[in-house]
């Protein structure tokens, strides 16, 4: 049946509608987003240092974000996390956001889903107030967005990581300014009853 439905949707849908668009993530988005992170970043996903960061917390408020095509398919992902990017020359914690991971579906890579999605996190966390975001990432992709390692030289994650990929970007002028240290998770954290209502 669900199948004859996106025949139907197919059919009728404008053919001047866009091949996608950005949308908040919903309760119902889980499992795709996970199976869509699963193709696209392997098995081993859960165990790189940003993940430390992220386990049993939730996204930053509004900052799970998702492209779905036309017939309202989960197709990109992108989350935005409250950490702490080490302490100021004063001794004070850092606000800032962690991103990631950023995923496309393979069947859609290429046509800028991943480029709206990093242009609709950013806009968004700058809406919300927030000073900086931080990422682990292909240096040379994410420097378009102003994305650049200098911003984060003296901050460290929570296991192996590569230097050179770890990158910031200042939405307020001089946020991370002297900031040093570990970056530590600082989000609202997620609830043994939410837990298991999303296994």
């Amino acid at each position: 049946m669900a199948a004859v439905l996106d025949v139907v949707r197919a059919f009728f849908a404008p053919a001047s509608a866009p091949a996608f668009v950005i949308d908040s993530e919903t309760p119902a988005d889980i499992v795709a987003r996970e199976a869509l992170l699963d193709r696209a970043m392997g098995s081993d996903r859960r165990k790189k240092s940003s993940e430390k960061i992220r386990r049993d917390r939730l996204p930053a408020e509004g900052l799970a974000i998702v492209a779905r095509d036309r017939l309202g398919h989960v197709i990109g992902t992108v989350r935005l996390w409250n950490v702490e990017a080490g302490v100021s020359r004063e001794g004070r914690a850092i606000d800032a956001l962690l991103l990631g991971p950023l995923a496309v579906d393979a069947a859609h890579e290429g046509k800028g889903i991943g480029s709206a999605l990093m242009r609709a996190a950013i806009l968004e966390a700058k809406k919300r107030d927030h000073g900086a975001i931080l990422l682990v990432g292909d240096a040379a992709y994410y420097e378009r967005f102003g994305f650049f390692a200098e911003k984060a030289q003296y901050l460290v994650m929570p296991g192996p990581f590569a230097r050179e990929r770890f990158l910031a970007l200042e939405l307020t002028p001089g946020w991370l300014e002297g900031a040093a240290g570990m970056v530590v998770a600082s989000g609202r954290k997620l609830s043994h009853a939410t837990l298991r209502r999303t296994a």
